[in-house]
């Protein structure tokens, strides 16, 4: 079953002013962080502690910024952002599961890429692996993901929001149309 992309869209557009509504602007890279954070606490449990007036601080500057919200998130992780992360994880599982295309190489891959690149999975995990950490890594040097500051600050007419979306797309389609040359 394939979903109409103007439907996906509005769902999608529905779902992101829901969010803001209701909780607050999705953003996901944060959260990487987070669980980077959860990581080091539970081998070094000096990393993050409970001052003495309640809040959190860390003995990594990243996390003890903004007085201490990441080390409260990753001492506190089940909240409404981690919680997002997983669910968007499960949820694209699932996806894959009710298409039919886990595990299977024909239909996971277009036929562009299987064109130019072979059935490999195990090269197409590498690849998505790369991509998907060189991402994270420039979100992270940004101080935002795709969703924070493209989908949700564009939603909310941030500057910010339409420099990052015009550079994330000035980056994206030369290297789509490098990738996904025919012949």
């Amino acid at each position: 079953m394939t979903l109409n992309w103007k439907i996906g869209g509005l769902l999608l557009g529905a779902v992101f002013f829901a969010a803001v509504l209701l909780v607050k602007p999705i953003g996901v890279s944060t959260q990487f962080v987070i669980l980077d954070g959860i990581v080091a606490d539970v081998v070094n449990s000096e990393f993050i502690t409970q001052t003495d007036d309640g809040k959190y601080t860390s003995t990594n500057a990243y996390m003890a910024k903004s007085s201490g919200k990441y080390a409260k998130s990753a001492a506190n992780p089940i909240n409404y952002s981690f919680i997002f992360v997983l669910a968007m994880m499960a949820g694209s599982f699932a996806s894959a599961v009710a298409r039919g295309g886990v595990g299977k190489a024909e239909r996971a891959a277009p036929a562009i890429w299987r064109a130019n690149y072979g059935d490999s999975p195990m090269k197409r995990y590498a690849v998505a692996f790369l991509g998907g950490f060189i991402v994270l890594y420039g979100a992270r040097l940004a101080g935002g993901c795709t969703s924070g500051h493209m989908m949700s600050g564009m939603m909310q007419t941030s500057l910010s929001g339409y420099i990052f979306a015009a550079g994330a797309f000035a980056a994206a389609i030369p290297v789509a149309m490098m990738m996904y040359k025919e012949g």
